[in-house]
């Protein structure tokens, strides 16, 4: 019996760079509780379960919400045992729309 075994995370579907739409991206950032998410991210290179991140939503709205940046292209999220540990996906993103991530960021200040 052969068994694999894989330090890989599983990822949850999510587009490729190349499938990454700008206004995907842009109605995805759009919505408030959506932005305070990715500036978390932002601040936490190595990601964090969103769980983590205090919102003022239901868990099934939050699940709505890490759905919606993940089907966007903007963020990337993985299970981690029972966990499921969501990053930003700014290389991608810088890579396709520079500057736009930063202004994003930025307009909170």
């Amino acid at each position: 019996m052969l068994i694999v075994t894989t330090t890989e995370p599983a990822l949850l579907p999510q587009p490729t760079r190349a499938e990454i739409r700008v206004e995907n991206v842009l109605q995805a950032l759009g919505d408030p509780v959506r932005l305070v998410l990715v500036r978390a991210l932002a601040a936490a290179p190595e990601g964090i379960a969103c769980g983590e991140v205090p919102l003022p939503v239901t868990k099934s709205t939050r699940t709505h919400h890490v759905r919606t940046l993940r089907e966007a292209g903007v963020i990337s999220v993985h299970a981690e045992g029972t966990r499921r540990i969501s990053t930003l996906r700014r290389d991608d993103l810088d890579s396709l729309y520079p500057g736009l991530l930063d202004g994003v960021l930025a307009a909170e200040r």
